[in-house]
């Protein structure tokens, strides 16, 4: 197994399903912890010769989630149960972090899919926080216009749905 001072500077090549590689960083690479079970799996000897195959993310993907890797190089890993309970019980994104998210929808629900794909929970949290954020205080009939989501309720399964979550609504 090599040093972690080895892991800093080892590079590994990453393959997208639209066949683009790119080179990264084996710590940047290491934010997915399916990325870095995978090598831990192969050997070191393994990834250093061949790419690394991500068949479910396509290259401009693949490119933001580097990105945002490259940015949180350093941030731990792990978190300990504390920090996962007050991170879920908030909606709270970082400025770079809103601003990397600003892309359109197809690309941030790409975003998310890939994060999740890719077991990097750090980034799932960012983009499932900025759709919670995108909902947060609108009407039912808002959010889908936000998402272009077409309503098959007739009016009176709506009036029963109401009815039944009223204990939910704002007061």
């Amino acid at each position: 197994m090599s040093s972690e001072k080895d892991k800093s500077t080892q590079k590994v090549t990453l393959a997208s399903n639209d066949g683009s590689h790119i080179e990264v960083d084996r710590v940047v690479a290491e934010r997915s912890m399916l990325i870095k079970n995978l090598i831990e799996d192969l050997g070191d000897d393994s990834v250093s010769t061949a790419a690394i195959p991500i068949p479910n993310v396509n290259d401009p993907v693949l490119r933001k989630v580097v990105e945002w890797c490259e940015k949180h190089r350093g941030d731990s890993q792990q978190s300990t149960e504390e920090e996962n309970d007050s991170r879920k019980k908030t909606t709270d994104i970082d400025e770079w972090d809103q601003k990397f998210m600003q892309v359109d929808q197809e690309m941030l629900f790409e975003i998310i899919l890939a994060a999740n794909y890719l077991d990097i929970k750090a980034l799932l949290d960012v983009g499932c926080k900025t759709v919670a954020n995108m909902i947060k205080g609108k009407s039912p009939e808002e959010i889908r216009k936000t998402f272009n989501i077409t309503n098959d309720f007739t009016p009176e399964e709506e009036e029963q749905i109401r009815r039944e979550n009223e204990w939910a609504e704002d007061r």
